[in-house]
């Protein structure tokens, strides 16, 4: 199916990028990479010229997000799926919740699971069906993720915790487009590979004062084993000088840190506007075709970075999106392959326009139309 379609020059898009990450990272900040030659790549990540790069990321961070004056901006090595387990064995006393509405919230309640001295409890939904987490009683540590990437579902609201309890926020997909309540906050972690434009293996972790007097409790523990590079002692303390305890890609850094200052040029109000206009063009279009339907029913549940759109099953949304790959017009639009739905997945991130999304739905709808 979708073999002899060929897409019209006229809708061919400035940039094929549309998937959910890695994301499209802009030519602009590659060519202002190269440009930096030999005083950044290949030198140590323990020198001036680049813990100046991570400061300046680590302000623009929190300029953007206008974070209380004593949290911080924690930065290690590995990304969320490392980060998962260094949460579990350092910042969790015994009782974590995990609010589950997708593949990803369900990887980081398996992992805590398979620490011995933890009990976690579960409140999950089908995937598809949104779940706004709340304290549960009992919890030291209430686990909830910002934006579901598996299946197009955020979070709409943020409960309040108390004094020994940490709300913990999985924002790797929605951090820099989907706006929270710092101050609710005690862990808000992402990895920088979806609206903040870098690559893999990296993580950002806004703390909390309370989160990190958990961790440097829990590090005084000495019945408890940490291996070194899971010490989030270590993470603080590096962090505070501008550095990560192991050393980084420097080309991540520099990515994100190019990325922060593109999105702190419109702040963060612009960007979520424009995250919604985007959003409602993909929703409005899915509306208006009988062969297409928003995968999540509820309207406040829908992402704003990450648009999930189920289509007929009389059209193969796999063969559509191989057909648009090998013709070099549109990437990565496939679903989740453990969902094994009929979808089509598309980042709504702040580098992909909206103008070429809109040529995305016309490409689509001339596709199948055509059929």
């Amino acid at each position: 199916m979708f073999e002899s379609f060929k897409v019209p020059k006229n809708l061919t898009p400035s940039d094929p990028r549309f998937g959910v990450g890695p994301s499209l990272i802009p030519i602009e900040a590659v060519e202002k990479l190269a440009k930096t030659g030999h005083e950044l790549l290949g030198t140590s990540h323990r020198r001036e010229a680049v813990r100046k790069v991570v400061q300046e990321m680590q302000e623009g961070i929190k300029a953007y997000f206008k974070l209380p004056t004593d949290y911080e901006v924690v930065i290690g090595n590995g990304g969320a799926t490392l980060l998962w387990d260094m949460i579990g064995l350092g910042l969790i006393e015994k009782n974590p919740h995990h609010f589950v509405c997708g593949e990803f919230s369900d990887k980081w309640f398996r992992a805590n699971k398979n620490i011995p001295w933890l009990q976690p409890e579960i409140s999950k939904v089908d995937f598809g069906k949104g779940i706004n987490p709340e304290y549960k009683k009992g919890s030291d540590f209430i686990a909830c993720t910002l934006n579901e990437t598996s299946t197009g579902v955020m979070l709409s609201e943020l409960p309040d915790v108390p004094q020994d309890c940490l709300l913990a926020i999985d924002a790797t997909s929605g951090a820099g487009q989907i706006k929270i309540d710092f101050k609710k906050s005690d862990l808000y972690y992402f990895s920088p590979q979806k609206v903040f434009a870098s690559e893999g293996g990296f993580y950002v972790a806004i703390m909390s004062p309370k989160a990190i007097e958990r961790a440097q409790k829990i590090a005084k523990d000495s019945s408890r084993f940490i291996p070194e590079s899971f010490k989030w002692t270590h993470a603080i303390d590096n962090s505070r000088q501008n550095q990560t305890y192991n050393t980084p890609a420097i080309s991540t850094i520099f990515f994100l840190n190019e990325q922060v200052k593109l999105m702190n040029k419109l702040g963060e109000e612009a960007v979520v506007k424009e995250a919604k206009r985007k959003a409602d063009l993909m929703y409005g279009w899915a509306n208006s075709k009988s062969y297409l339907k928003p995968f999540i029913e509820e309207e406040k549940f829908r992402s704003i970075a990450v648009a999930t759109i189920d289509l007929d099953e009389k059209f193969k949304a796999d063969d559509l999106a191989q057909s648009l790959r090998a013709q070099g017009v549109v990437y990565d639009i496939d679903a989740y392959r453990k969902l094994g739905r009929n979808q089509f997945r598309i980042g709504l991130f702040h580098n992909v326009s909206y103008e070429n999304l809109e040529k995305l739905t016309q490409i689509i709808s001339l596709a199948v139309e055509d059929q």
